[in-house]
């Protein structure tokens, strides 16, 4: 049983892909691990791009835990078959066509708690153990000092955020600066497909993919109706109806030449999921 860890909350995008290239060429004290949490919603380039940064990194494991298959959750919420899910999409009422967004828990069940699980594992602890007293874990966070308002103060006592990008004063532009100049080539933003805080840009990439756009498609016509979700799934009002964009309008409706890409990529910046998605 171990009481002192230092570990790599590894996200796959530029970020976090940095952190884990500095450490295995010594820019960055080492780690004993790193995690990263597979929802099963990254797009491939995101899954092709973690197999390559495995035959980078010879200093430290890289661990990949799953709780579940947030996609397929999504659908089953859809039809009224799962409810226990809640992600952060768009509502508007039907009557009122006053808009919302359902309660954000996406994120802590299918990233957060795999990864302390993970961490409780090893540790060395079995499910329910109590630590050891003394018992602190240091888990390095990618997210640089142009996003410093998604640092957070980990709930759990015995696990501190680290932000080692930010003590380094180091953007998104100058981690990819970096990875260019060491000869590596570029990380994808790593988030899910369907993510509804995606920027115009965004969106217009994935429509790139036809066989990744028909299934955010095909998603985003699944939650439109309310009848379907149980109030448990997350959607508290069932006169709204839900939607993957901001604009609540159909995703295969939408022109995003004509949005408003600068307000749209601030939007997803400043609320990106809780410090862990897309880094």
């Amino acid at each position: 049983m171990k009481k002192h860890l230092r570990i790599l909350s590894l996200g796959a995008g530029v970020q976090s892909s940095t952190l884990a290239l500095m450490i295995e060429r010594g820019e960055i004290p080492n780690v004993d691990a790193a995690i990263f949490a597979n929802v099963k919603g990254e797009p491939k380039k995101v899954e092709d791009w973690l197999a390559y940064l495995r035959t980078q990194i010879t200093k430290f494991p890289i661990y990949e835990v799953t709780w579940r298959d947030l996609r397929q959750d999504i659908l089953d919420a859809s039809k009224g078959e799962y409810h226990r899910f809640t992600a952060p999409f768009f509502t508007k009422n039907r009557t009122t066509g006053k808009k919302g967004m359902l309660r954000r828990v996406c994120t802590a069940d299918y990233k957060v708690k795999p990864v302390v699980q993970k961490i409780r594992e090893l540790l060395g602890l079995q499910k329910r153990e109590k630590r050891k007293e003394g018992t602190t874990v240091e888990l390095l966070m990618g997210i640089s000092k142009d996003e410093a308002t998604r640092m957070k103060i980990n709930p759990l006592k015995y696990i501190t955020n680290i932000y080692p990008l930010i003590d380094k004063s180091l953007s998104r532009t100058d981690c990819l600066n970096w990875i260019t100049k060491q000869g590596y080539p570029t990380p994808p933003r790593s988030a899910c497909t369907f993510c509804p805080f995606h920027s115009a840009h965004e969106w217009q990439e994935l429509k790139k993919d036809k066989k990744e756009w028909d299934k955010v498609v095909e998603l985003d016509k699944a939650i439109r109706s309310p009848e379907r979700f149980n109030k448990k799934s997350g959607a508290e009002t069932l006169t709204d109806e839900i939607y993957l964009h901001r604009s609540c309008k159909p995703i295969d409706e939408i022109d995003f030449d004509k949005t408003n890409k600068q307000q749209d990529l601030f939007y997803g910046m400043e609320n990106e999921c809780e410090g862990y998605c897309g880094n």
